[in-house]
């Protein structure tokens, strides 16, 4: 996969193993580089487009998957290659901006989910959000671009956040199902394809309401079937994320 790659492309819009293997001396959130085999594994068998290497829609889903991964893994930001570090700005639904130091300390969850019933981002840290994610879609959290409807310097595309339901969210039942959120973002970027500025925009009310639609563990072993069934498939749209591949 990495051997074809364009070779003027740069770095940080290549595949996400081949700024993997440049970042050696990375300052590592958990001590090593991350291993992404799995993430492919389920990518080569749920994604839904296949983009040829070189193209726009594959340069930009490159880019977001190593900023993804440098956001996660990276815990120094003046290390993340995909971004204009001074500059980078990030936003949901129109809202606060957010700065790359603000982002590498509080975690995508926590900037892109504000308080609500059933997720307090003030009570969150990049650790504990990103540790009750990943238990709840054990098996990862894919990402993928959809369609690009603008090339740069202002990029602006449709993506797709999907997961399997399989490990409990809090204290609400896992429903098995697999969630998918849809959104969109407009990116700025340089000459040379570093991300200024992303602004998201998604439902993350409709993502909350799939994680609780399977009613509360305790509720359920009371009750037999009702509460494990309520809400149906309400479903709409997204995630924020950036998540998770």
């Amino acid at each position: 996969m990495t051997s074809a790659q364009p070779n003027n492309l740069p770095l940080w819009v290549q595949d996400r193993d081949t700024v993997i293997e440049y970042s050696q001396h990375a300052q590592w959130r958990y001590q090593e580089s991350p291993d992404y085999n799995r993430s492919k594994e389920n990518l080569a068998k749920e994604s839904t487009r296949n983009h040829v290497e070189g193209t726009l829609e594959a340069i930009v889903q490159n880019l977001v998957r190593t900023f993804e991964m440098e956001v996660s893994f990276k815990s120094n930001p003046q290390q993340w290659l995909s971004v204009v570090n001074d500059q980078f700005r990030i936003s949901t639904n129109g809202g606060k901006e957010y700065t790359a130091a603000d982002l590498s300390a509080q975690g995508t969850y926590n900037l892109f989910m504000a308080d609500s019933e059933h997720y307090k981002a003030s009570e969150e840290n990049f650790e504990s959000s990103a540790k009750l994610f990943h238990s709840t879609f054990p098996q990862g959290f894919p990402w993928e671009v959809l369609e690009v409807y603008s090339g740069p310097p202002v990029v602006t595309f449709k993506w797709r956040h999907w997961g399997h339901f399989r490990g409990q969210y809090k204290d609400f039942a896992p429903t098995g199902e697999t969630i998918e959120i849809i959104g969109m973002t407009i990116a700025n970027v340089t000459d040379d394809l570093k991300i200024i500025s992303l602004e998201h925009y998604f439902d993350n009310n409709l993502f909350i309401e799939k994680l609780t639609a399977g009613g509360k563990l305790a509720d359920s072993n009371n009750s037999g079937d009702s509460e494990t069934k309520s809400g149906g498939c309400p479903f709409g749209s997204w995630f924020k994320g950036l998540k998770k591949s």
